[in-house]
């Protein structure tokens, strides 16, 4: 099956994944996408690239502009796209240009919008949220699939803002974030450091919280003797006053650069913690993500550290895994308190649950592909209520 991949950052490590799925899924995707970095890749998991252009981070007027020269443009994909069966777009901008070509290419595909986030502009109730609401709707309509990476972005917002089940009748399938293992490769966890202070958290994936930032610095700095911090990812700097500087005045903690996904195993085992808290976008966004660290941490032998009071939070607790705290400050008291025995007892219950609920395999992808090229009910499990199986909802 001849797919067309639509994304918002060619460079995006999730992005790498989710080809990664299709290709051992069984489709033949074509990858077409905006990018963030000062030069386009030139191939995406070994698929071949085609660059739409640079975009950047909280600069929404020139990713809107840059957005629509690319829909007006994609006629230009005639040849490029022709016999594609499924158009996807990742993210709204995304969506907007795989609309276009689909339209103006004159396919008769499958539009599917992939949607891993709500961003705060998509929320407010002045006149540019309404106008992206109302073009997001517009699209919607014209979509046979929408795919999210947690429930709660359904419950608070697809459903009741957008109208989704209602007056926007729309298939939903819900893909978590979780780390893809093929050819029967499962790394084995590392023994975790030795047990005891200094205890060592890892803030992996997308850094993007200030709030964060701050709070592991300033416990770092003044209690070294209880907390050591490594940071690996790719900062958003424009979330920052000044990202590199504060980390370098911060004793014990190590920003380390971005990771490639065979690097993770030994990553995640050099720390005891995970750090999964996300202030970037607080009671919205924030509250509603499942995010990347959710998985890879108990997968690879971190025990994540989550806001009880968020999807995340509320995650770990129907697992009965990782630690919950009701103000991501309490980590200093937490750690205080924490015994050799005590943080054994944590990591024996991260051990335990199943690695399928952790990760994607060969049949998560061939799922994946078959759920993006027809209707109906789509068998694809997710992890996180496996007593009532989530499935895709024709509404």
């Amino acid at each position: 099956m001849k797919l067309a991949y639509f994304v918002h950052d060619l460079a995006d490590p999730a992005v790498t994944r989710r080809v990664r799925m299709l290709v051992a899924g069984g489709a033949e995707p074509v990858v077409l996408g905006f990018r963030r970095t000062e030069t386009a890749p030139e191939t995406v998991a070994g698929v071949p690239a085609i660059d739409l252009g640079r975009t950047y981070d909280a600069r929404m007027g020139q990713r809107a502009k840059a957005t629509a020269l690319a829909a007006l443009g994609a006629g230009r994909f005639r040849d490029v796209l022709a016999g594609a069966e499924v158009v996807v777009g990742r993210t709204l901008e995304a969506l907007a240009v795989a609309e276009a070509a689909r339209t103006l290419c004159g396919l008769k595909a499958r539009l599917v919008y992939e949607c891993l986030d709500i961003h705060r502009l998509m929320l407010g109730e002045g006149t540019k949220s309404r106008a992206m609401r109302a073009v997001e709707r517009a699209l919607m309509r014209r979509a046979d699939l929408l795919v999210v990476s947690s429930p709660a972005f359904l419950d608070h917002y697809f459903r009741p803002r957008q109208g989704v089940g209602t007056t926007l009748p729309l298939e939903t399938l819900l893909v978590e974030n979780k780390p893809l293992e093929l050819d029967g490769a499962h790394p084995a966890k590392r023994p975790p450091p030795p047990a005891g202070p200094p205890w060592r958290v890892g803030w992996m994936g997308a850094i993007r919280c200030r709030k964060s930032l701050d709070i592991l610095t300033d416990i770092a700095t003044r209690r070294p003797d209880l907390l050591e911090v490594r940071i690996h990812g790719r900062p958003a700097y424009t979330e920052f006053a000044d990202f590199d500087a504060q980390v370098a005045a911060a004793p014990g903690v190590q920003f380390l650069g971005p990771y490639t996904a065979q690097e993770l195993p030994a990553i995640y085992g050099d720390v005891h913690f995970s750090w999964a808290f996300d202030y970037m976008e607080e009671g919205l966004n924030s509250a509603w993500l499942l995010p990347n660290r959710l998985y890879e941490a108990p997968r690879y032998g971190a025990v994540p550290v989550a806001l009880a009071s968020v999807e995340t939070g509320r995650y770990l607790a129907r697992r009965g895994v990782g630690v919950r705290l009701d103000d991501p400050r309490d980590l200093e008291a937490f750690l205080e308190r924490l015994t050799p025995a005590a943080y054994a007892r944590l990591r024996a219950e991260v051990d335990a649950v199943p690695a399928a609920d952790l990760m994607a395999d060969e049949a998560d992808c061939r799922r994946l592909v078959e759920a993006f090229s027809r209707r109906g009910e789509i068998p694809l499990q997710p992890s996180f209520d496996p007593a009532e199986p989530y499935r895709a909802e024709a509404v």
